[in-house]
């Protein structure tokens, strides 16, 4: 449950300057892929909030950067505390979006960027965060599990929750009005260059709030 104070604050401090974006996808759909390259290109411009996660760090995995890795406990007493925005239960593991996390990216006068699943994006529209909601999909299922098999991260049955997961996700994702934008990953350099381009007034927004 989302603290009403800070969410007064929060929308007034995202309506000054360009709006937060949240991107959704699949694992294996190759959104991380193109974060980081919007990330690089863009330095400076977008800011990376970085969720928790109760699940174990995978190999390259920073804590900070990749994600704030907790313990279970103390992910119930953050909810608790009402600490996050949004947060959800994927394969076992917890997952949220912290306002601090938020917060840390808009003091820099950045356009934060909000890696979130499905059950994320659901608990934001019932907030007045008003970000773009932009949703990142293999090109086919067939694609997705190869994707998901070549990482070999997993275990066979672990990967098949993972695949389900995201075949349902990206039904729901067709829904009317929930998505402003869904971007097929099938050319990298395609689905980076359609998502600048659905981002380029944020971009600008930015950029000119940095040279002010």
């Amino acid at each position: 449950m989302i603290c009403g104070r800070f969410l007064s604050s929060l929308v007034s401090t995202v309506m000054a300057g360009p709006r937060p974006v949240v991107l959704s996808g699949p694992s294996g759909a190759g959104k991380s892929t193109l974060l980081k390259k919007l990330l690089k290109d863009y330095e400076g411009v977008f800011g990376f909030s970085v969720s928790h996660t109760t699940r174990s760090p995978r190999p390259g995995e920073a804590n900070g950067k990749d994600y704030h890795f907790v313990t279970r406990e103390e992910m119930q007493q953050g909810i608790a505390n009402g600490e996050f925005i949004e947060n959800a239960v994927f394969s076992g593991n917890m997952y949220g979006t912290s306002k601090m996390a938020v917060q840390a990216v808009q003091a820099r006068n950045q356009v934060c960027i909000l890696d979130i699943d499905m059950q994320g994006v659901r608990n934001i529209k019932k907030t007045d965060l008003n970000p773009i909601y932009i949703s990142i999909h293999p090109p086919s299922v067939e694609i997705l599990v190869k994707r998901l098999r070549d990482r070999n991260t997993e275990s066979e049955e672990s990967l098949q929750k993972r695949l389900q997961a995201a075949i349902d996700d990206m039904e729901i994702s067709k829904e009317p009005g929930l998505f402003d934008e869904i971007i097929i990953n099938d050319d990298l350099e395609e689905a980076y260059s359609r998502l600048t381009d659905v981002l380029k007034e944020e971009i600008a927004a930015a950029q000119t709030s940095k040279d002010s």
